[in-house]
């Protein structure tokens, strides 16, 4: 009587600490999946100005660099500012001068989740060089470029332009998208490209306006001015797509598992299945000890 009481419950025990190691092994698997990143968001720039030139002078076997730039900005940005002054040792003696003045000269860039956007805007804009104070390397009524990266959607890249402008005080015609030469006998040339535009898979930028300029001032100590000026730009990046979740592997219904433990080499399950069974022997072996101990 006494060892069919303590018989019993052992075996209960030992069968419920089994089953209850089996079901929690589904569980701990499953908490043991990798976590997944949520990725970056996108970028976005603009710039109103910005310039790379090489200043000579008359007197000296040197190039002063010009390099400056006007509201340029990383999104979340804006600024707005009209006018831009530089000053380079040696040319008109150190005193400041204009490189761009204008009515309207803004760029903003913001980015979000799921949109990364840049865009500027130039109005009554006038573009001088270091030894040519009084004529303007290029004069623009207004210019305009936007760049949009949304995620999933095509980038997308704009620019907008007036039908003419003055290069170097000759009026020019745009060419949307095309390239013009300007020269100007004893002053220098001016290459054009207008409102020029990339995009790839993620990406986007517009340029309204770049100039290659090589121009022969021979004014306040300047002998040669050679470079590049980009007026309105901006860039954006798409936020990239979020990680895919792995989708679980789908079991084959009703086919028949004939295949054993040594055919297949085990599965995730073998070491959850095998301290079951070890659990299961432990808690019988004890059971059977007692119940002997009381007989």
């Amino acid at each position: 009587m006494n060892g069919t009481t303590f018989r019993m419950p052992a075996r209960r025990l030992a069968a419920a600490a089994a089953a209850t190691a089996l079901a929690a092994a589904p569980a701990l698997l499953a908490g043991a999946a990798p976590a997944h990143a949520t990725g970056d968001r996108g970028r976005a720039s603009a710039a109103v100005l910005r310039t790379g030139l090489d200043v000579s002078l008359l007197d000296k076997t040197v190039q002063v660099p010009l390099a400056v730039s006007l509201n340029e900005v990383r999104a979340p940005r804006s600024a707005e500012k009209t006018s831009l002054t530089a000053t380079l040792d040696g040319v008109d003696g150190g005193r400041p001068f204009s490189v761009l003045r204008a009515d309207v000269a803004r760029a903003e860039a913001t980015v979000t989740a799921e949109r990364a956007e840049a865009s500027t805007r130039l109005a009554r804009a006038r573009l001088h060089l270091p030894g040519l104070p009084l004529l303007s390397v290029v004069e623009v009524d207004a210019v305009t470029s936007k760049a949009v990266c949304a995620r999933g959607a095509a980038p997308v890249a704009s620019s907008t332009l007036p039908a003419s402008l003055t290069v170097l005080g000759k009026r020019v015609s745009v060419t949307t998208g095309g390239t013009t030469d300007v020269k100007v006998p004893g002053v220098g040339e001016v290459r054009l490209d207008f409102a020029h535009r990339e995009t790839t898979s993620r990406t986007a930028a517009a340029t309204a306006l770049r100039l290659r300029v090589t121009v022969d001032p021979l004014n306040l100590n300047v002998a040669e001015v050679e470079g590049t000026l980009t007026l309105a730009e901006a860039t954006c990046e798409a936020p990239p797509a979020p990680a895919s979740t792995p989708k679980p592997a789908v079991k084959p219904q009703g086919a028949p598992e004939t295949a054993d433990l040594a055919e297949t080499g085990g599965s995730s399950l073998t070491p959850w299945l095998a301290a079951g069974a070890t659990a299961l022997l432990a808690a019988g072996a004890g059971a059977l000890a007692l119940a002997r101990r009381k007989n």
